[in-house]
């Protein structure tokens, strides 16, 4: 995708004050604008791609605006009933002009933010519009809205040449190629653990991290670019751990999603992380491959934890799910309770155990916290943050 950006194209004739709009662009997502009226646009976004559905995720690029007015912004066929929209989340915003003068990057913001049930809808869905009032700080700047803060597939890949081109952190962490996607493009695999001494790295157990299975949870991918950042670190706690376990990464599950601007699909137009079971690898390949990668792991020393990493839209805080059998065996196990626990003692600001969930549902039952767990890891998780 890299050099693929369009030119920016300016369609609007010498006093036409009409705000032009662009997402072709990597993660971007926008489908049409209507012009309401001078001040007010209405916006649809397209739904992931070879589907008619999941339309959360939204990036694109504004240009042509008047300092000071009062434009309007309604985006018109989300599809989910309830939003954090709903609890005081507000649009993020990037200006051009802002990152240059004052080194301001990505903030939130937004006025009269409202999220509510219209009446609109398609094969028996309904929508939902989220609308908000904006005044630009600048005239004639070139800005972006987004859903969540940005990360894309370049993002990742100039933080792993950035590893690798690290004289210190390329000794503990190696950069594989786990598969090519759908679309080709390179899903990594990182192992992160200290040098060992001959024979005596099979006793360390292994730790298995994966996110971005969903693309328009972002979130998730700057959670793991912070646990990357400590467990690359030279602190003493890093260091300890890499000591003692094997970390083994994928950064990003969905690398096609992400490009194209989805926020819940692969480019089947279905949501991976209900293709565990699966064993079409073909169509899902790098859900096999991590399988297959965790199953070769298992066959080689104890996995401690395994957790997938989320963004969730609806729930605030930062909570996991976990799996738990209605009568859990007393047995050598660690009951899976303890873990988030221990997490909600050590950072009680960040982390909810209220928020927890152990139940096995029904309809989880492809995911790769459920998979996991009946293929034998006891503490296997999904990290959910808002």
């Amino acid at each position: 995708v890299r050099g693929l950006c369009p030119l920016k194209q300016i369609f609007h004739q010498k006093g036409d004050n009409t705000l032009v709009f662009e997402a072709r662009f990597e993660s971007g997502n926008l489908q049409k604008v209507v012009k309401i009226n001078e001040f007010e646009y209405q916006l649809t976004l397209r739904t992931d791609l070879y589907t008619r559905r999941h339309a959360q995720w939204y990036y694109f690029r504004v240009s042509n605006m008047q300092a000071g007015m009062p434009y309007r912004f309604t985006i018109v066929n989300f599809t989910k009933r309830n939003s954090l929209y709903k609890c005081g989340l507000r649009p993020l915003l990037y200006s051009e002009a802002d990152a240059k003068k004052h080194k301001v990057g990505w903030r939130r913001t937004g006025n009269e933010i409202k999220y509510y049930k219209n009446n609109a809808g398609q094969g028996g869905r309904q929508y939902f519009s989220l609308t908000w009032t904006f005044q630009f700080p600048h005239d004639r700047d070139t800005c972006y809205f987004a859903h969540c803060y940005p990360y894309t597939y370049s993002n990742l890949q100039e933080y792993l040449v950035a590893i690798s081109k690290d004289p210190m952190k390329s000794r503990f962490c190696k950069i594989h190629i786990l598969c090519h996607s759908l679309a080709g493009n390179l899903v990594y695999l990182l192992t992160i653990t200290n040098p060992s001494e001959s024979g005596k790295g099979t006793e360390r157990k292994a730790v298995i991290l994966t996110a971005r299975v969903h693309p328009g949870e972002t979130n998730s991918s700057w959670i793991m670019k912070g646990f990357l950042d400590y467990i690359l670190s030279d602190s003493r706690k890093a260091q300890l751990l890499r000591d003692n376990f094997v970390f083994k990464v994928v950064p990003m599950l969905n690398p096609d999603g992400v490009i194209v601007g989805n926020h819940r699909c692969s480019l089947t137009g279905q949501d991976l992380n209900r293709k565990y079971r699966s064993n079409v690898k073909k169509c899902y390949p790098s859900i096999w491959y991590t399988r297959n990668m965790i199953r070769r792991v298992m066959g080689e020393r104890d996995v401690f934890l395994y957790c997938d990493i989320h963004g969730h839209n609806r729930k605030q805080n930062v909570f996991m799910y976990g799996c738990e059998r209605r009568q859990q065996a007393k047995g050598p196990y660690v009951h899976p309770r303890v873990f988030p626990l221990l997490l909600s003692k050590s950072c009680p600001d960040k982390f909810s155990f209220p928020d927890c969930r152990f139940r096995v549902q029904k309809s989880k039952k492809g995911t790769g916290r459920v998979v996991m767990w009946k293929m034998g890891i006891n503490n296997s998780y999904t990290l959910e943050a808002s």
